[in-house]
């Protein structure tokens, strides 16, 4: 995986350093942060940072390709590095929180359904949506 600073270069976006900072918080994270987290750690870098800073940030590497745009059903638009490892998403509703698995029987499956409806599978996200198991 391309450091995100390089990515964004290379498809020749600008990087002040506001967007390197924005880059490096995106790209030191393992969850799903939305704008205001993001601009919780950044700020943490850069006091001086803005959140319409950030917000923008976010968009241009969207844009670009660099950042997935995640949605889980909150209201919150999530994001993580376009370029990560692939994995699927169980969504815990009651918490709010993400797990993040690989399955390779789903794998399979996915591409047995799109080769059978007469397709090749080029990508694919898939989001579970449950709530914990009770415990007896």
């Amino acid at each position: 995986m391309a450091d995100i600073i390089a990515r964004c270069e290379s498809k020749g976006l600008r990087m002040t350093d506001q967007r390197r900072v924005v880059a490096r918080v995106i790209g030191d994270s393992d969850d799903h942060p939305d704008v205001e987290e993001l601009y919780a750690r950044a700020a943490k870098v850069d006091p001086k940072i803005s959140i319409a800073t950030v917000y923008r940030t976010v968009k241009l590497f969207e844009e670009a390709g660099i950042l997935d745009r995640l949605e889980f059903g909150d209201g919150r638009a999530r994001y993580e590095d376009a370029e990560r490892d692939h994995h699927d998403h169980l969504i815990d509703v009651n918490s709010g929180d993400v797990i993040e698995f690989v399955d390779p029987d789903i794998e399979e499956l996915q591409e047995r359904i799109a080769a059978r409806l007469g397709y090749k599978l080029v990508g694919h996200r898939l989001e579970l949506l449950g709530v914990p198991i009770k415990k007896s």
